[in-house]
C-alpha cells in the first residue's frame, strides 16, 4: 500500500474517533488554516498537548514531519501561516 494511502486511511480513522466540537483552539490570525489543515489528520488538542514543548523550531519540525513523512496534505503556502499561528498562539514561552 502506498505512503499517501496508508496516511488517508490512518487520517479517516482518527476523525471518526474524535470529538473536534469539544476542542477549541486559541483565537488569533490564521486559526482557521490550522484547523482546516490540522484536524484533518488528528484532533486539534495534540496542538495543546504539545505546545508547553515546542517552541518555533519544534513546530517547525513538526510540521515538516507531518508533510514529508506522514503525508499531511498541506499546501505550501499554508505551512508559514500555520507556523506563525502555532508560534505565537502555543509557543514555548521565550
Amino acid at each position: 500500500m502506498n505512503k499517501t494511502l496508508c496516511a488517508l486511511l490512518v487520517c479517516w480513522s482518527a476523525l471518526a474517533l474524535a470529538d473536534e466540537s469539544a476542542v477549541k483552539l486559541r483565537p488569533g490570525n490564521n486559526q482557521d488554516v490550522v484547523a482546516r489543515n490540522c484536524a484533518v489528520c488528528h484532533s486539534l488538542d495534540y496542538i495543546q498537548m504539545n505546545s508547553r514543548f515546542l517552541d518555533r523550531k519544534g513546530w517547525e519540525a513538526t510540521v515538516t514531519k507531518m508533510v514529508k513523512v506522514m503525508g499531511a496534505p498541506i499546501k505550501e503556502e499554508d505551512v508559514p501561516l500555520i507556523l506563525d499561528y502555532l508560534d505565537q498562539q502555543y509557543g514555548k514561552p521565550k
